[in-house]
């Protein structure tokens, strides 16, 4: 940086128009690089006084949340320096400058700090055996260019690196690390974020995310990296390069066909289904896999094509309703009954449903895709004879504190126990990691080899069998041979459920009503205030204090009977565990509602969580626009609550 350069820089600090943090964050990264396009970039925003871009861009470093690393990889400005001579899909041939940014220097480092931490791991086996690392991404901007990167890092620094060919799900990754024994593994993923985001997504050796201490441990390591420059080992010392490609997808999908239930059902059923990945990597494994079980599934074809830009929605988020505008025109063409969407790295699910009253089709929340699974896999297992009077008690569904409480009502009616965890799939993955360590070591031996059937007669005889799990932004589990969401997985079982109502003559709305009619109609709302840039991040802080150092009394008529303040450290889960602290504050009225409120992990966005039921049995007729009305009123409380609290 020249003298120059920040002497304007302090000037700006001066006048109130650049954060210090901006300051200190930029002086580090353009002492840390020889990248021509860093301070290229920094002084064309100068130059244009784009005080506001250069603030969200600098005014933090990116670090480790619920879904790793994400980033704006494309920036709101993109300089003439970062624009280049441009690169595939309209993007520019560099991506976004900045600390808080997804490129080469955080990429870079993160992905070298992970191995400085995992080798010292490997290193005190005492076997003198190289890392193994896997690598995936999925189809969004630079993440090829990422995940080529962190390979070429892998073996430079004496890594063996097994990279997949092309872009692949996060549950394969996940399942990969497992198949391969590998050490760690890596997917460059932004999940359902906007086309401008990409994100670095990290795994421990048992396939699931970092979570404490190994999340914090890495981030250590990637903090004391001061520059972006490394020497590679010497020839002979560097790791090889394995690819991985259809013959492994075969495996994987191998392993999927375990967790069917009723395979009968397809052959039996005509139902069709509608599926699309829009443009994203769902349609590598589930197309052909739900092809191979005898399901009757189309594809929509202009949302086939892989393509970082998402050039047919508004958004790549299956949760959010015009995603599905395509696939829900074409089952109504084709006269399909279910309609399935992936989000970009396929590890969430969204559906919709056709009203069989009003020949349209519904769309469905991920709190009711979450129950109707749940119940299937429950009803099925006892039904089916694998979970019995004998082994019950070692049943378990297990779910985030945010997800709909009508998964644990309907867990409950079949007699099956429910955990509930913190919001984050990695937190559902270290129960999974405490079932399987609970197996006897000589009876677990060659676990990750075994199928389906052989595992689960292990958990239910010895430990914790895990029916199903999932949270309410649309990502389920139903096998634990994965450690993350799997929308792979959720498709096929879903498909499965879709099939079996069939041959009954229902249909999956008909199916839900049912449970609604039994259990109490259940209603979830799932809502948020975003925030932006360097200025939201710190509301969001402040907010989130508020909340924690001064909870409402009363909300919308309603007394507050019970604050779960999960801030404190002190919380414990059903089995006796203890429950990370997390900035999340759980209100309980005494009218039976109640909300929850936490700062996203991953987006600029405080997140709200409203819940309301009625009485089991009751009048479906009467008790859905009662209970509706209820939870309409509380959120627009709850939302005046909170804007008077940020005045």
């Amino acid at each position: 940086m020249t003298d120059a350069t920040l002497s304007t820089l302090k000037q700006a600090v001066a006048d109130g128009n650049l954060l210090e943090s901006s300051l200190e964050n930029i002086s580090m990264l353009c002492g840390a690089t020889q990248d021509p396009v860093v301070p290229a970039a920094i002084d064309q925003l100068i130059e244009q006084k784009a005080w506001s871009e250069l603030n969200n861009r600098f005014y933090k470093t990116l670090a480790f949340g619920t879904g790793g690393l994400r980033g704006r990889t494309i920036g709101t400005v993109v300089t003439e320096a970062e624009q280049g001579k441009g690169g595939i899909n309209g993007r520019p041939e560099f991506p976004c400058v900045g600390t808080a940014s997804m490129n080469y220097f955080n990429v870079g480092r993160a992905m070298r700090g992970l191995i400085t931490y995992v080798r010292r791991f490997v290193e005190a086996e005492g076997t003198g055996r190289k890392p193994l690392i896997v690598v995936g991404h999925d189809t969004r901007h630079f993440s090829r260019d990422f995940a080529e990167f962190c390979a070429r890092i892998a073996t430079d620094l004496g890594c063996d690196c097994a990279l997949f060919d092309g872009p692949c799900s996060t549950p394969e990754v996940s399942f990969a690390i497992r198949e391969l024994n590998a050490d760690t593994g890596v997917v460059l993923t932004a999940s359902h974020n906007p086309s401008h985001d990409n994100g670095f997504k990290a795994y421990f050796n048992d396939g699931a995310q970092l979570i404490a201490p190994h999340d914090k441990a890495v981030i250590a390591e990637v903090n004391a990296l001061t520059t972006d420059s490394y020497t590679p080992l010497p020839a002979e010392q560097q790791g090889t390069l394995r690819v991985l490609d259809a013959a492994f997808d075969a495996i994987y999908m191998q392993k999927l066909q375990g967790i069917i239930l009723r395979p009968e059902v397809f052959s039996a059923s005509s139902a069709k289904v509608v599926f699309t990945n829009l443009h994203g990597t769902g349609a590598r494994c589930i197309v052909p896999l739900l092809r191979e079980l005898g399901c009757n599934v189309s594809t929509v074809a202009a949302q086939d094509v892989l393509d970082g830009r998402f050039p047919t929605v508004k958004s790549p988020n299956p949760e959010n309703a015009p995603a599905l505008d395509m696939a829900i025109a074409q089952a109504d063409a084709e006269n399909a009954d279910l309609v399935i969407a992936t989000d970009p790295d396929a590890d969430r699910m969204g559906i919709a449903v056709r009203d069989k009253a009003t020949g349209k089709m519904q769309l469905l929340t991920g709190n009711q895709t979450g129950c109707l699974l749940a119940w299937y896999r429950c009803m099925s297992m006892i039904e089916l004879g694998l979970v019995t009077p004998e082994n019950i008690n070692h049943a378990v569904m297990v779910k985030t504190f945010v997800t709909s409480p009508l998964q644990d009502a309907i867990a409950a009616s079949f007699g099956i126990s429910t955990v509930n965890v913190l919001t984050g799939f990695k937190y559902i993955a270290a129960k999974l990691g405490k079932y399987e360590n609970a197996i006897p070591a000589e009876k677990r031996q060659g676990y990750r080899s075994m199928s389906e059937t052989q595992t689960r007669a292990l958990r239910l005889e010895y430990s914790k069998f895990f029916v199903f799990g999932g949270e309410e932004s649309y990502g389920y589990l139903a096998q634990d041979f994965v450690r993350d969401k799997d929308a792979n997985a959720a498709a096929i079982c879903l498909a499965e459920l879709n099939a079996y109502l069939a041959t009954r003559g229902i249909g999956l709305l008909e199916c839900l009503n049912n449970i609604y009619t039994q259990l109490g109609y259940y209603k979830e709302l799932g809502t948020n205030i975003v925030m932006e840039g360097a200025d939201g991040a710190a509301k969001i802080a402040a907010l989130t204090k508020s909340y924690i150092e001064n909870p409402p009394a009363a909300m919308d008529g309603a007394d507050v009977i019970g604050v779960r303040d999960f801030s404190s450290g002190r919380m414990v889960d059903a089995e006796g565990d203890p429950v990370p602290a997390e900035k999340m504050l759980f209100i309980d009225l005494a009218d039976g509602r109640s909300f929850a409120v936490r700062p996203s992990g991953t987006e600029p966005k405080i997140k709200f969580y409203l819940f309301a039921h009625g009485e089991a049995g009751a009048d479906l007729a009467v008790a859905r626009p009662t209970v509706e009305a209820s939870i309409a009123a509380l959120w627009k409380a709850v939302e005046a609550d909170a804007y008077a609290r940020m005045a």
